[in-house]
């Protein structure tokens, strides 16, 4: 990971799927898992699901809160 993902985390929006036009970092906690259990896409995206998922599944989804602009 590098610092720039976290900023990415709540700029960047889902581009395809359920959630499309989502920001990354608001994206459900199941949806997130639904990636886990079945592979996360290859490239950027997917490496943000896999962070985000992480961030998600222990909780720490609050320490996104300060990066977050206009919100």
């Amino acid at each position: 990971m590098n610092p720039e993902d976290l900023e990415r985390l709540v700029t960047l929006r889902m581009p395809f799927g359920k959630y499309e036009g989502t920001l990354i970092a608001d994206l459900p906690g199941p949806y997130l898992n639904w990636f886990a259990r079945e592979g996360f896409p290859e490239g950027q995206i997917g490496r943000l699901l896999q962070l985000m998922h992480e961030i998600d599944h222990n909780g720490l989804s609050e320490l996104l809160d300060p990066l977050r602009r206009g919100e």
